[in-house]
């Protein structure tokens, strides 16, 4: 029997993405709900609404709250957290290589190795040496990985993948669909599991 899904939009450069990212497989497997993945870019979103960078850079009260709010949630969570001294960070590649991780099942823990690089070690996650030591510390075929992700069709995944989210209402990460219900932001993931195991609600499939 099918479980309910729930569709986890994120971005590798968003600071609650981080925190969502860590946490949801456990959060969801005690809720007995499927996790859809749904890498994509903030960038073009941020640009369809008029913004050319970060909310959190553009008003600076938004973006000093938020770092102090990250550092008191890590805290409660026991996640390690280190401020980044690039942000944001260009989350592309690492996308583009979560899509593949999509199709073959190991998404979660690449999204973790990639967020714990970005916003615990302080990493490049933009630059391709790193990526691949993430995949390779994770088993996985690097360079083989590499070449599917830079692919034109997967890179062509990518961005119909980011402009799907545009047409959804998307405006930030992590967002998080159930049906066509939406919810924004890392402290409504329990919300939205609670809302998919509402009874008479559909049941979908995870991918």
């Amino acid at each position: 029997m099918s479980r309910p899904v729930v569709e986890f939009w994120f971005e590798f450069a968003s600071t609650y993405s981080y925190l969502s990212v860590m946490r949801i497989e456990r959060a969801a497997q005690a809720a007995g709900v499927e996790v859809a993945w749904k890498p994509f870019l903030l960038g073009p979103v941020f640009l369809a609404l008029g913004w050319n960078d970060s909310p959190f850079n553009i008003y600076p009260p938004k973006g000093r709250y938020m770092w102090r709010d990250l550092e008191r949630l890590c805290a409660r969570e026991g996640l390690p957290f280190r401020r980044p001294t690039r942000f944001p960070r260009n989350g592309l590649l690492a996308a583009r290589v979560a899509l593949i991780g999509v199709e073959d099942g190991w998404v979660a823990p690449f999204a973790r190795a990639v967020m714990t690089a970005n916003f615990a070690e302080d990493r490049e996650i933009g630059e391709a040496a790193v990526i691949e030591d993430i995949l390779s510390t994770l088993s996985l075929p690097a360079g083989e990985l590499l070449a599917r992700a830079q692919a034109d069709a997967n890179k062509l995944a990518l961005r119909s993948q980011t402009e799907r989210a545009a047409e959804l209402g998307l405006f930030g990460a992590p967002s998080f669909r159930v049906g066509e219900e939406l919810f924004w932001g890392n402290d409504r993931l329990d919300d939205a599991l609670a809302w998919a195991k509402q009874p008479g609600l559909p049941v979908g499939v995870a991918g």
